[in-house]
């Protein structure tokens, strides 16, 4: 069935200057592949042995989401009154859309009020979200705090037991179609205000510190062995935002994110996750 499936997206991305709401074969399989999404079915990347790999057929059926799709009037946000809620105008629901009680207790996740999760994100159980936005496409795993003002890209793939410290923005990619999303995997920390993009991967454990940025191009230097990596944090590293020096005088120095050790028991204490938060 997902054969079928991916072969109806593909052959409506091929054609989409043509396509319209009325192509009933296409906007199913959309709609098929957006709610298993959205179930947690099914998702934008995952790992293969060692490897992360990206489904672009996935990518195309939530961007041929947009083509297929027209912009209508939502009014179940959240309100002060029973019957009057806030309204906003968009061609994609809330993940939370009509939920009841039962919906939620179902879904397992516990959601304060201004955490905004798009249709086709999918939220594990035990997850917490403070006020936050987590966009199309995105996978957040079991047991990971999402914490105040962060913003979740769409198709980032958030991994197991993380924390996502406030204002955090973990980069999301829907183009170019064969970029891969940012993937943070199981038992990260990223800490307050830091910025993750442009595809870079985090590796389990890895615990990184307040104010860090990193893109595909920053340099990612061990301070212990002079090594410099791009694009990916390996497992169980601390890092710190640091500056690398200018060749001369005249020139501006470039910031860097810096590999300052591997966690240690005192990192542990200070990153630990408080089970009574999930509870």
């Amino acid at each position: 069935m997902t054969e079928k499936i991916k072969h109806l997206i593909d052959t409506g991305w091929d054609n989409q200057d043509n396509l319209t709401a009325t192509d009933q074969d296409v906007l199913y399989a959309v709609i098929d592949t957006l709610t298993k999404l959205d179930k947690g079915q099914i998702r934008v990347a995952e790992k293969k042995g060692t490897e992360w790999i990206c489904h672009d057929w996935i990518k195309k059926a939530i961007l041929l989401s947009f083509k297929l799709s027209s912009n209508k009037l939502f009014n179940n946000g959240p309100s002060t009154d029973d019957n009057i809620g806030s309204a906003w105008f968009d061609k994609i629901p809330l993940k939370t859309h009509g939920w009841n009680h039962d919906e939620f207790r179902n879904a397992g996740f516990r959601a304060v009020p201004g955490a905004i999760v798009r249709h086709s994100a999918y939220v594990a159980p035990n997850v917490v979200l403070m006020p936050s936005f987590i966009n199309v496409g995105a996978h957040i795993g079991e047991g990971t705090m999402v914490d105040t003002w962060v913003t979740i890209g769409s198709c980032a793939q958030i991994g197991k037991n993380c924390h996502i410290s406030g204002g955090v923005g973990i980069g999301g990619v829907l183009e170019p179609l064969q970029a891969t999303p940012v993937i943070i995997e199981d038992n990260c920390f990223i800490g307050a205000r830091s910025e993750i993009a442009e595809g870079v991967i985090v590796e389990e454990g890895a615990v990184i510190s307040m104010g860090v940025f990193i893109g595909a191009s920053t340099k990612i230097v061990n301070r212990q062995t002079g090594d410099i990596i791009y694009g990916r944090v390996p497992a169980y590293s601390v890092v710190v935002p640091g500056t690398l020096p200018a060749a001369s005088p005249e020139m501006p120095s470039l910031a860097c994110a810096v590999i300052i050790k591997q966690v240690d028991t005192r990192t542990r204490s200070k990153t630990a996750i408080n089970e009574l938060l999930r509870a």
